[in-house]
């Protein structure tokens, strides 16, 4: 069962970067729950973050296979990453951008992590039922 971090806890950055590779292949599932934990943020800035996919941990594609919508506040905010669909991908790692505008420092700063766990199976057939049962 996979449950790392993406991104190491205390994590602060200034510039555009990512995280380390994470070998997702012994994963028993291929749906993933990613939290993106923004612990300390400066006014009048944007974090983006993104999730890229290798099949040997060196190679990266052009495309993020899954991405959060762009953050400006602290806060703990949740992905759901299904790769039944990416059956190649055996590594992710996290890619963030940073931006800043306005007044003060021309320099960008968050602090956050991210974190990966792998949602297991039971749990994804009793909120298909749920649904089921909903329609």
């Amino acid at each position: 069962m996979i449950d790392t971090n993406l991104v190491p806890e205390r994590t602060v950055v200034t510039a555009k970067g990512d995280g380390p590779p994470v070998d997702i292949s012994g994963s028993t599932n291929r749906v993933f729950l990613v939290t993106l934990h923004i612990v300390n943020i400066v006014e009048q800035e944007s974090l983006d973050v993104s999730i890229f996919g290798s099949s040997d941990g060196v190679t990266w594609g052009t495309k993020p296979i899954a991405a959060f919508p762009q953050k400006f506040y602290r806060g703990q905010h949740p992905l759901l990453l299904d790769l039944k669909q990416h059956p190649e991908v055996k590594f992710v790692r996290a890619h963030w951008e940073v931006k800043r505008w306005g007044r003060g420092s021309e320099a960008p700063m968050f602090e956050f992590y991210v974190t990966i766990k792998e949602v297991p199976a039971e749990i994804l057939v009793e909120a298909a039922e749920e649904i089921g049962a909903m329609r």
